[in-house]
């Protein structure tokens, strides 16, 4: 299978993890009735309901995962030095995931029909982001180093406006700005390494998107993805080169409006019907492991990172041919960067 790199931000938004978590015993959209063999338009729409709530529980750990990425600064992990230095960065976070192929959907109009195996296709995806880290304080001297150095952290990400063929994405405003703090536990020395914590907020612009399944659509109306993220970082420059690689913990808090139309056949009285459930939400933690490498170049770094996220519980009703979505992931991150 031919695989690509997305960098289309609006499209990663849409490319969602595979997963098989079929724990969702009963489903969670409204199971209508029938009457002399006959459904009413609850029932007729539940089906097509349940496919749309679990795209978007697919959603939660891929979108986060494409906005936290790993190091919050590619390549750094030591504070800067205080007033006057600071430090701008682009990056493009990527990892495979499988895109679920909303257009190959089928719709049963009799109640929700448990399918083990929805279909995908596996897919790089991508979202590209922007950083930047200004120093406020360079810290307390201590023999060969410094501890308590701050630095601010500003982050922004870009969600185009995107139709690809029976996928839209809509955001409300494409740029979303994060915000978030770096402080030294050691500041890195000829011989000591860098050392610092890091917090970071980081969110996507709210986003409606629709994909169409046929004469049906299925909708995730404005979805909203908060994460948050701390770090422990070490790195160390050796000349031409250097080194960081830490760890932490990942949140993301999403939720969204649910929405499905379906327009049976062959059902009297019904020809369009829709289901919507308001305000349906997820929030999961993930463990957060990652090693950058940065070749130093005379005006700036080219970075490329390697990292792991696992960890939380995604419950769905239907099953993806790719797997679990709350399965571990390896992401992969490269990006330059100035500083002074």
């Amino acid at each position: 299978m031919k695989r690509h790199l997305l960098v289309a931000a609006g499209l990663s938004v849409f490319a969602v993890a595979s997963a098989g978590a079929q724990d969702l015993a009963t489903s969670i959209c409204p199971p209508g009735s029938t009457t002399a063999g006959i459904p009413d338009s609850q029932r007729v729409a539940q089906d097509a309901c349940q496919q749309a709530s679990d795209i978007y529980q697919f959603m939660a750990p891929q979108l986060g995962l494409a906005l936290t990425g790993g190091n919050a600064t590619l390549g750094q992990g030591s504070t800067l030095g205080g007033f006057g230095h600071f430090s701008i960065g682009v990056r493009l976070n990527a990892f495979q995931s499988s895109l679920p192929q909303v257009q190959s959907f089928t719709q049963s109009t009799s109640g929700a029909q448990k399918n083990p195996a929805l279909p995908t296709k596996d897919q790089w995806v991508g979202l590209p982001t922007a950083d930047a880290a200004i120093g406020l304080f360079g810290g307390i001297p201590l023999g060969l180093t410094n501890v308590g150095g701050v630095d601010v952290l500003v982050s922004a990400a870009y969600v185009p406006t995107v139709t690809s063929g029976s996928v839209s994405v809509t955001p409300k405003q494409n740029l979303q700005i994060g915000y978030g703090v770096r402080v030294g536990l050691l500041s890195e020395s000829i011989v000591v390494p860098g050392v610092s914590f890091t917090y970071l907020k980081r969110d996507l612009p709210t986003t409606s998107i629709t994909g169409a399944s046929g004469n049906n659509s299925l909708s995730v109306n404005n979805l909203t993805v908060n994460t948050t993220a701390w770090r422990v970082v070490a790195s160390k420059s050796l000349l031409l080169f250097s080194f960081a690689a830490g760890g932490g913990m990942d949140k993301y808090d999403q939720s969204a409006q649910i929405s499905a139309t379906v327009n049976p056949v062959g059902i009297p009285g019904l020809t369009s019907v829709t289901a919507s459930i308001p305000g349906p939400s997820q929030s999961m933690q993930r463990r957060n492991y990652f090693f950058d490498a940065a070749l130093n170049l005379p005006l700036f770094k080219l970075v490329g990172e390697v990292g792991q996220v696992s960890g939380g519980t995604v419950q769905t009703y239907n099953g993806f041919q790719g797997g679990r979505a709350d399965k571990s992931l390896q992401y992969y991150s490269v990006g330059l960067r100035l500083g002074l």
